[in-house]
Order: structure tokens, then sequence, then C-alpha cells
């Protein structure tokens, strides 16, 4: 078990961890493009509801 742990933190050390500037921008990415994720499925809803009104 300590020789698992051992490998695990020499592997650590090899990552490359993202900058600041890029983990800021990683998340502005997702976070942007989750809320156009949102308003496109909100429209799409709103969309087939008024189209149900009028068949009905």
């Amino acid at each position: 078990m300590i020789k698992f742990f051992k490998s695990v933190a020499k592997e650590m050390k090899l990552v490359t961890w993202p900058t600041f500037k890029q983990n800021r921008r990683d998340t502005s990415v997702v976070i942007v493009s989750s809320i156009l994720f949102a308003a496109y499925l909100g429209l799409l809803d709103w969309a087939f509801s008024s189209l149900t009104q009028i068949v009905m």
C-alpha cells in the first residue's frame, strides 16, 4: 500500500497543472457555454409549448 502512495506522489509531480489564467479562461468558457445551452433549451421548450397550445 505504501508503494502505491509513493507511486501516486511521483506521478502527481509529473502532472502539468494549468495556470491561473488558463483555469479562469476555461471556467469562463464552460459557464458561457452552459448559459447559451440553457437559453437554447429554454427557447425550444417555449416553442414546443406554444405549438402544443395552438394545436390543442
